[in-house]
């Protein structure tokens, strides 16, 4: 009889504290709702008028469109810096009721946005003024060589096939010339980052960047350990063969070769050792409408993306390429600077990729989750494409060369491509690495740290008494901190995505002569499993659902690695 009495009161209770605790639930979720209909009321509108007056300025080159650009920008920090909405956002955080899946997605994502921006207004307004400043140096920057203004397109195109020592040397130290401008900039700016980083609870930028970006330090530096484990071995054999040819090509000892010698600004790209100019089959092909025919082939339209685009050379506007998402509503645009070439394929090819991941959000996602897992999944993507520019199989399906001409270049083309990937692997290295030390400690001597590490990772000679801030050169460093490493993370995801899709959607497994060409069930498959969700999973999570892995170095080495 008592159990009887005692089983229903129960019960009784039990339904009691879970419609309490529904009811608190429910509410919770209800303020975090119009929390963000708040929010997103504001960034939307700011976020465009900011990306629409960046993209002006960098067309342009004026200083109007710069400020334009910077004015937004502070409109957008102040917003995501009042302290009264953070509170709000930490205690619907701090109180875990929030069970509702893409509610949740969204706060999380929302959360470091508003995290990174807890600092005074003038810290802030001082950081965004002095990045705007450095943009516009950057941009307006002409190389001084013999009394003549020239382009990053020009000194690329001396070191590439000039074979005066001289001249070479000459074209290398007259774009270092950049670094003496904004070396001071940038390690008062690095100062400045710290300073914020460290009134937030953070070690230094550094640290704070990574984890806010949903990347464990320490996990990432045991990545990139692995990956020099992985890599320094078939680098080293590869850099005495490119010593051997570069040696020979200019008329000198080994020893005497100089990091100009390397066809690059920064051996951040194979150099051209083996026999075979692929630039020749593009000569008079048109770019553009080879990325239009090759994205359009796998149902990944950008025809209305390359309309909205600027894709050749004018005075004033920004030399280096990038695409951006205006609204995350379908306005996506790409800058380049195109000639016909091998590498302005690729680099078409490359931006592209970044524009048909942001373009195939799906559209019933919220805003906040309208946006790539991680910045390193939308470089996979843009890499994936790239690659196929120096791709004999995806050359000849796109009608860039013929049958005879595939089978001349095949297997030069898998040692070049082969050499790009380890050397690009290995100047990686020195990038995430020197920012790592640079943001630790940004009073050592950082032009002695750069060149250590290059000698290091990329078996490059510092030139003999050479002390200039030859680190500054590289506007990453300045502009887009504490993001390079993102792009080896992109790499090994573009290696084990082209293996997922050669065996699992394509069924060939003929690797070196794969090819994505007229294949829709390839963008069927991007759209599904990688656009669409957007940041509605972590990054890891999301290549899980995608390949049935997480992110993983084993088919990066499995391409690049093993020969």
């Amino acid at each position: 009889m008592t159990k009887k009495i005692l089983i229903p009161i129960s019960a009784s209770i039990l339904s009691l504290v879970f419609f309490s605790c529904t009811t608190k639930q429910e509410k919770m979720e209800s303020k975090l709702r119009d929390f963000i209909i708040k929010i997103e009321a504001q960034v939307k509108p700011l976020s465009q008028e900011a990306n629409i007056a960046s993209w002006d300025a960098s067309i342009t080159g004026k200083d109007e469109d710069y400020k334009r650009s910077e004015d937004a920008q502070i409109k957008l920090v102040q917003l995501f810096s009042d302290p009264t909405l953070f509170a709000e956002l930490k205690e619907i955080r701090d109180s875990k009721l929030v069970k509702d899946s893409i509610l949740f997605r969204e706060m999380e994502v929302l959360y470091p946005s508003f995290l990174r921006n807890q600092v005074s207004k003038e810290l802030l307004e001082k950081r965004i003024k002095m990045e705007a400043e450095l943009e516009k140096k950057y941009s307006n920057f002409r190389a001084d060589l013999n009394g003549k203004k020239v382009s990053d397109n020009e000194i690329e195109g001396i070191l590439s096939t000039s074979k005066n020592s001289k001249e070479l040397e000459a074209a290398w130290k007259a774009h270092k010339m950049i670094g003496r401008e904004v070396a001071s900039d940038i390690i008062a700016i690095v100062k400045l980052r710290n300073e914020i980083a460290k009134s937030l609870g953070y070690e230094n930028y550094h640290t704070m960047s990574m984890t806010l970006s949903e990347q464990n330090p320490d996990e990432i530096l045991a990545l990139f350990n692995e990956l020099d484990s992985l890599t320094k071995g078939a680098f080293a054999e590869l850099k005495g063969d490119i010593d051997t040819y570069f040696a020979k090509r200019y008329g000198i000892s080994k020893e005497k070769l100089m990091p100009w010698h390397y066809q690059n600004r920064f051996f951040q790209e194979a150099p051209k050792i083996y026999d075979v100019d692929l630039d020749q089959f593009y000569k008079d092909k048109d770019l553009v409408e080879l990325t239009a025919k090759y994205y359009n082939g796998i149902n990944l339209n950008v025809d209305d993306i390359i309309k909205k685009s600027d894709l050749f050379e004018k005075q004033g506007k920004n030399q280096h390429a990038y695409c951006t998402d205006i609204d995350r509503n379908g306005d996506v645009r790409v800058l380049c600077n195109v000639k016909p070439t091998m590498g302005w394929m690729n680099t078409m090819l490359h931006e592209y990729g970044h524009a048909v991941y942001s373009k195939y959000y799906d559209p019933q996602k919220p805003f906040l989750l309208r946006d790539a897992a991680h910045t390193f999944t939308t470089e996979a993507i843009a890499m994936i494409d790239g690659r196929f520019a120096s791709n004999p199989q995806w050359m000849l399906d796109m009608g860039v060369i013929t049958p005879e001409q595939k089978e001349k270049i095949a297997d030069v083309c898998y040692k070049s491509l082969r050499l790009e990937q380890l050397t690009f692997s290995r100047w990686a290295q020195v990038m995430y690495r020197f920012e790592k030390e640079m943001y630790a400690n940004p009073d050592q001597d950082l032009n002695a740290l750069w060149w250590t590490l290059v000698e290091k990772y990329q078996l490059l000679k510092k030139p003999e008494g050479r002390n200039e801030p030859d680190w500054a050169s590289k506007i990453h460093i300045a502009l887009y901190p504490c993001y390079y490493h993102n792009y080896l993370m992109g790499e090994l995801l573009a290696s084990q995505l082209y293996y997922y899709i050669s065996d699992s959607i394509l069924k060939n497994t003929d690797y070196k002569n794969v090819s994505f060409v007229n294949h829709p069930e390839v963008g069927n498959f991007l759209k599904e499993k990688v656009f669409m969700p957007g940041c509605y999973y972590q990054w890891n999570d999301m290549i899980l659902h995608a390949t049935g892995e997480k992110l993983t170095a084993k088919y990066y080495a499995k391409q690049f690695v093993e020969k």
